[in-house]
């Protein structure tokens, strides 16, 4: 559903040039639940070299089919679990479509925010992208069309709870005898912007950008180079 893999690695490239991470220092980035690399390979097309974890073996073997020689090297692993990194080993830290509200709570967000600060240079940038949840909708504008083509339809719903939405996904896929349907839910934490730019700076990252693109909160913060 994600459609054209190059066309989405293009999204990110742009994305991350207009942050000007084209034209700051490069050296080691961490991505952070990296799922099939769409912005590792751009990362590492602009020129860094990428640690991209995840938990889903399926996704970082689609990273692992893609990357040919760049220089991404992927890690499974919980992208709460920092253990493997050392303090002030990374330029850069990108946690990226809508990753961050994957979170089982709130409370995961402080501690790997204070992570991510540990782990970047002086002088390092964090940027992230997730969905506004925090804003409910109501009636039948909770049923969002997410894509279509001659093949497949995909229509998520959401339900409100107090701190996390479930999103129940509606997949139609025609086959050789007919449409075939898939559902599934799973729960979302619900994450305002505002919030998460607070804590932020809570960890002592400074909030350089703020944006909605395509639909996406895009953030982005320095930690400060005169540690």
């Amino acid at each position: 559903m994600f459609g054209s893999f190059e066309e989405r690695i293009a999204e990110q490239e742009a994305l991350f040039k207009r942050l000007s991470l084209h034209h700051g220092p490069k050296g080691a980035a961490l991505d952070l639940g990296c799922g099939s690399g769409f912005q590792s390979i751009a990362l590492a097309r602009l020129g860094f070299s990428v640690a991209a974890v995840d938990l889903s073996e399926r996704l970082l073997k689609e990273l692992a089919d893609h990357r040919g020689t760049l220089p991404i090297e992927t890690l499974q692993a919980d992208l709460r679990d920092f253990a493997a990194f050392s303090d002030n080993s990374f330029q850069l830290v990108v946690c990226m479509g809508d990753t961050l509200t994957h979170l089982p709570a709130r409370s995961d967000v402080p501690p790997l925010f204070q992570q991510i600060r540990r782990v970047l240079k002086p002088g390092g940038k964090v940027v992230m992208s997730f969905r506004d949840l925090g804003q409910e909708l109501k009636g039948t504008d909770r049923f969002i069309p997410v894509k279509s083509d001659p093949d497949r339809i995909m229509t998520c719903v959401l339900d409100y709870e107090s701190e996390t939405v479930v999103v129940t996904d509606l997949f139609y896929e025609r086959t050789h005898s007919g449409w075939a349907f898939h559902k599934s839910s799973y729960r979302k934490t619900r994450l305002a912007p505002s919030w998460v730019a607070e804590q932020l700076r809570a960890a002592g990252l400074q909030v350089s950008f703020r944006d909605v693109i395509a639909g996406l909160q895009i953030l982005a913060a320095l930690k400060p180079g005169d540690e």
